[in-house]
């Protein structure tokens, strides 16, 4: 079954002007709104108590008490941290070895990511980053900041002006008076959600920023201010949630940039490559170099000119 939230926000929902009110209530503060007693939340939204429970059977519950308890249920899954799952998301062994099993769930994991979010949402998201007039600024929490930074370098090769934000600081905040409705601001938030990136997220949206969030099924509050919003599952039998699916995603978003490359976008990749291969910077077929510390070109051991 659906997320509550998602149940709240189908359109193919019938609601009567009594139900509107109480979707409001409960969207406006969500999941807070839903946790108290059903007369309370009748109270808020100026209906009886009779229409609170109509609605929770419309939604497919058996009662109020029983979409609350679903709802329990979501606000526990999001708050868990790994030490309160130690013992319960604790590896077990089995007859493929514990390594192999945990992949095999991974692998799961990712073809739940398949439809998890509409094919033409990576389209879309290429489009608003590619066609941006101004900075495209990538940030995450703890963990998924190094995925930010893994999409940062790839984009950086696609277009000028990505700016891998890093931690979230104090100063990080002052970023923001440039920002805005020229900007985009890419975002990756997964449950523990992080206040600091809820917050700089927020704050990037109040100034115009277009707003992209990867997050996961549970929603990063984040989501209220997304243009766009990528969504994968998570749960692995760990007490860490896998983010193999998130690095899937953004290179599937990458491999719908390469799709419809330009020739602006060609050359800067093109010339990007000639500057690397200027200054040695890779390893490319027989062209062995010296190791060396320093930048700047390099010599190839077999040339004449090292004699």
């Amino acid at each position: 079954m659906a997320d509550i939230r998602t149940l709240l926000l189908n359109q193919k929902l019938t609601l009567t002007p009594s139900e509107e009110k109480i979707v409001q209530i409960l969207l406006a503060d969500y999941p807070a709104s839903g946790l108290g007693t059903a007369s309370n939340l009748a109270k808020k939204a100026s209906v009886s108590d009779a229409t609170v429970v109509r609605l929770a059977v419309k939604l497919g519950f058996d009662g109020f008490p029983d979409l609350q308890k679903r709802l329990l249920s979501e606000v526990e899954a999001r708050l868990h941290s790994p030490l309160l799952m130690m013992e319960t998301k604790r590896p077990r062994d089995s007859s493929q070895g514990i390594a192999e099993a945990y992949l095999h769930a991974v692998s799961e994991t990712i073809d739940r990511t398949i439809g998890a979010t509409p094919a033409n949402t990576y389209d879309k998201v290429s489009k608003i980053i590619m066609e941006a007039k101004g900075r495209v600024g990538l940030v995450g929490g703890r963990f998924s900041r190094h995925i930010a930074g893994m999409l940062a370098g790839y984009l950086s090769q696609f277009r000028p002006n990505v700016h891998d934000i890093g931690i979230v600081s104090a100063q990080s905040f002052d970023i923001l008076v440039d920002y805005g409705k020229r900007d985009v601001l890419i975002v990756f938030d997964y449950r523990r959600y992080q206040n600091d990136v809820v917050a700089f997220a927020s704050q990037a949206a109040e100034t115009g920023t277009t707003v992209i969030l990867f997050t996961d099924q549970w929603l990063s509050p984040i989501a209220e201010h997304a243009e766009v919003t990528i969504i994968c599952p998570l749960d692995v039998p760990s007490p860490y949630d896998t983010l193999a699916p998130a690095v899937a995603q953004i290179e599937a978003l990458v491999a719908q940039i390469l799709a419809s490359l330009d020739d602006t976008t060609r050359r800067r990749v093109e010339n990007l490559e000639a500057v690397r291969a200027r200054n040695g910077v890779t390893v490319d077929g027989d062209d062995i170099t010296e190791t060396s510390s320093q930048p700047g070109p390099k010599r190839k051991k077999d040339s004449p000119n090292n004699a």
